[in-house]
């Protein structure tokens, strides 16, 4: 039968003595505040960081309906040879197991010109029918279609806000103005090609809505022959082995040629969202920390309020290091219980915030994300399992290391100068 120390069961009575004297009652309302305390901070990291969690996926999966999850261009020489032998290029990344399709494209820079509006653009040369395999974008057509992108027809396609910005809509004409030009006697002229919109898409992500066009990629590549870059854009079975499969591809091709994963083309925004996400963890650590303070000084209390009964334990033969173990008890448990209570209730709540929130909103007649102002109109929320894990043990280590100076304290009383004085 397991013998469970004493050390435990006193410092499991220390914990719950609630009862008897004032001054008990007032450490053990300490020591619940600190539980209390400890819950909350878990329980508070927990929801945002699944919430941050969560408008990370968001962002990245739209995002992602646009852009390839692979990307395989040439890094300088001529950059029309990949383009011109992207069947052949597309059949031999296909090769990979994880590769499932792929599609040339044409990327470049252009000014769109509609009566006295100019808006910068990043425009992309398309083939409509391999496209639809590699991004989303022909799902997301308010009006129009991907397959009006004819070669020789000289369509676009806008984002709904860059239409709106330009106040165009199905069947009006746009200038487009590419970067290069040819000067002549009179100057400076810019390369210019009349377009006809022939499509609005919406991803829901303003950066794209706003700023993106697509076109067909013979239409890019005569437009842009000085500027743009050609290539291929490739879309694997699972984004997340973006990284590990460009490095595996990359292998393969050309000197001249590249291949950029996703992560890679946008570690500028993917690496903000982490700052945050870790200057966050660090900002509501300090709740924990807190409540870890508040433990502490629980502890010490309860030390000095149990002198008596140190020094009784002690003339009965405890040693220094049982004396120590009955107060870390004490600490651990009031720890324990703490995070226990406040990984239940944060992830309770993150994994049901879509429906806490809403219930919020229609009592306080609110709403924290307005539609006219943000595109997420539902909070979401992601929680992860090795944020709740990261959550639970720093909660642990600093209950446990707030136990160690009360517990030392303890284990260093005297019996006689404390019998002497009692």
């Amino acid at each position: 039968m397991l013998k469970i120390p004493y050390e435990f069961w006193i410092g499991w009575r220390y914990t719950r003595s609630g009862r008897g004297r004032q001054r008990d009652r007032f450490i053990s309302f300490i020591a619940a505040t600190s539980m209390a305390g400890i819950g909350l901070g878990v329980a508070a990291l927990i929801i945002v960081l699944s919430v941050m969690n969560g408008f990370q996926k968001e962002v990245r999966d739209r995002m992602l309906s646009v852009l390839p999850h692979i990307e395989i261009y040439p890094v300088s020489g001529d950059r029309g040879a990949a383009l011109a032998d992207w069947q052949e290029l597309v059949a031999q990344a296909r090769k990979h197991p994880e590769v499932v399709a792929g599609a040339p494209y044409v990327a470049a820079q252009a000014m769109l010109a509609r009566d006295q509006v100019l808006r910068g653009v990043q425009v992309r040369g398309v083939e409509p029918q391999p496209e639809r395999s590699v991004s989303e974008v022909a799902d997301h057509m308010v009006a129009g279609s991907l397959d009006a992108l004819a070669p020789g027809s000289y369509g676009v396609v806008l984002g709904r806000a860059l239409a709106q910005g330009l106040g165009v809509g199905m069947g009006d004409p746009v200038l487009m103005l590419a970067p290069q030009g040819s000067v002549t006697p009179a100057g400076f002229t810019p390369r210019m090609r009349q377009f006809t919109v022939v499509g609005i898409f919406e991803v829901g992500h303003y950066e794209y809505d706003s700023g993106l066009a697509f076109v067909n990629v013979d239409d890019a590549a005569r437009l842009f022959r000085d500027s743009g870059i050609g290539g291929v854009r490739l879309r694997i079975a699972d984004m997340q082995q973006a990284p590990r499969v460009a490095r595996e591809l990359a292998q393969g091709l050309p000197p001249n040629l590249i291949a950029a994963d996703w992560s890679r083309n946008n570690r500028t925004w993917f690496a903000a969202v982490q700052t945050e996400k870790r200057m966050m963890f660090l900002i509501l650590a300090l709740i924990i920390a807190v409540a870890a303070f508040n433990l502490l000084s629980s502890l010490v209390m309860a030390v000095n309020d149990k002198q008596a009964d140190i020094a009784i334990l002690r003339t009965l033969g405890a040693t220094p290091g049982e004396i120590a173990r009955i107060f870390v008890v004490q600490g651990a448990l009031i720890g324990v219980i703490g995070t226990l209570l406040g990984v239940a209730g944060g992830t309770l709540i993150a994994y049901n915030i879509d429906v806490i929130v809403p219930a919020i909103e229609h009592i306080l007649g609110i709403q924290f994300l307005p539609k006219d102002i943000y595109l997420i109109t539902e909070l979401p929320s992601d929680p992860r399992l090795p944020d709740i894990v990261t959550i639970g043990v720093t909660s642990l280590v600093l209950s446990f290391l707030a136990t160690l100076y009360p517990s030392w304290r303890a284990s260093r009383l005297q019996p006689a100068e404390v019998l002497r004085h009692d």
